[in-house]
């Protein structure tokens, strides 16, 4: 099989399309012949050796899938050969087949395509585990989401306002705004005007109740001016590429809370968890209250420019790669 591997820390256009042996599943796993898999900003910083998993060389980055069983290993009851799936491999989604745990396989909606399935794992698990295990995301509270025409930002938006907050998105342009806003969010704002703490506060009138950050940088900075008292930073990522730091006493007297969201770690020592989320969020996908949008598609031969329009931030929604 065809499969996309680092064989030296570098950028996207470094990554060899080699020719591999095709992988059998050891007992508890499954066997997918991918049809699609989505991209996401850290298998970037994997590439180039940022990220805090750094696996032996040469490997496959890709962590969201979506296709077809081809086999299960033994122990294996929840799917078999035959069955749309999406899942979260641990590594190896940027190949012709993927191997995933069966805890992180999931059946597909009868009615999704395969781009939008591989577009939902990792960002709208993520999101959920935010909103209702990292905090209590409440009915009528405002919630910001930072890079709102992000994927991440995009299921932030659309499960804040299936949980009934009322949402502030930001984006870095006019288009993307108007992105954030067909996500649903209530009010948009293009933070690469400093004003946009100001206009945070108006449309709340004491700040943000729950503020989502992938980006960090100076938009974590000036978040933590414009959260409400009690209020809850989440703590999602670093896409601007600083990581940030706060003086003690800001959150001492702003009684605030900055929460840590590293919905991985959690799985790896709660592998039952995403078989709950997935339920809900198909709950969700049933109502029409979440639905991913696929911004970018790439053959598979294309890769290294889906990445790069991805570093670029060319992308709006998910960019996915057609296997």
């Amino acid at each position: 099989m065809k499969a996309w591997r680092v064989h030296a820390w570098g950028e996207p256009e470094s990554m060899r399309l080699d020719e591999i042996d095709v992988p059998a599943p050891g007992p508890g796993h499954v066997k997918i012949r991918n049809h699609a898999a989505a991209l996401n900003f850290f298998d970037i910083l994997q590439v180039q050796g940022k990220y805090q998993i750094k696996p032996p060389f040469p490997f496959t980055p890709g962590a969201e899938v979506a296709g077809v069983v081809d086999a299960v290993g033994d122990g294996v009851t929840s799917v078999r050969a035959g069955d749309r799936v999406m899942a979260m491999p641990h590594g190896g989604g940027f190949a012709e087949v993927s191997i995933a745990p069966e805890s992180s396989v999931f059946a597909m909606p009868g009615a999704m395509s395969f781009e939008e399935a591989a577009a939902i794992p990792i960002v709208y698990h993520t999101s959920y585990f935010a909103f209702t295990h990292r905090t209590q995301l409440r009915r009528g509270e405002w919630l910001v989401v930072h890079a709102g025409a992000s994927g991440v930002g995009m299921s932030a938006i659309q499960i804040g306002k299936a949980l009934g907050a009322r949402v502030i998105a930001t984006a870095g342009s006019e288009s993307k705004c108007a992105f954030a806003a067909a996500q649903g969010a209530d009010q948009v704002l293009d933070y690469s005007d400093s004003n946009w703490v100001d206009r945070v506060k108006e449309f709340t009138g004491r700040g943000a109740d729950v503020i989502y950050d992938p980006v960090g940088g100076d938009v974590f900075d000036l978040s933590t001016k414009c959260i409400a008292p009690e209020g809850r930073l989440l703590v999602i990522g670093f896409a601007s590429g600083r990581i940030p730091s706060i003086a003690a006493n800001r959150i001492l007297l702003k009684n605030m809370s900055v929460v840590g969201v590293l919905w991985g770690g959690y799985v790896q020592s709660h592998p039952e968890y995403p078989a709950r989320v997935h339920a809900a969020l198909m709950e969700m996908c049933k109502a029409g209250e979440i639905r991913p949008s696929v911004g970018a598609k790439y053959p598979f031969s294309e890769l290294p420019r889906g990445l790069r329009d991805l570093t670029d931030r060319k992308v709006m929604g998910k960019a996915v790669l057609t296997i």
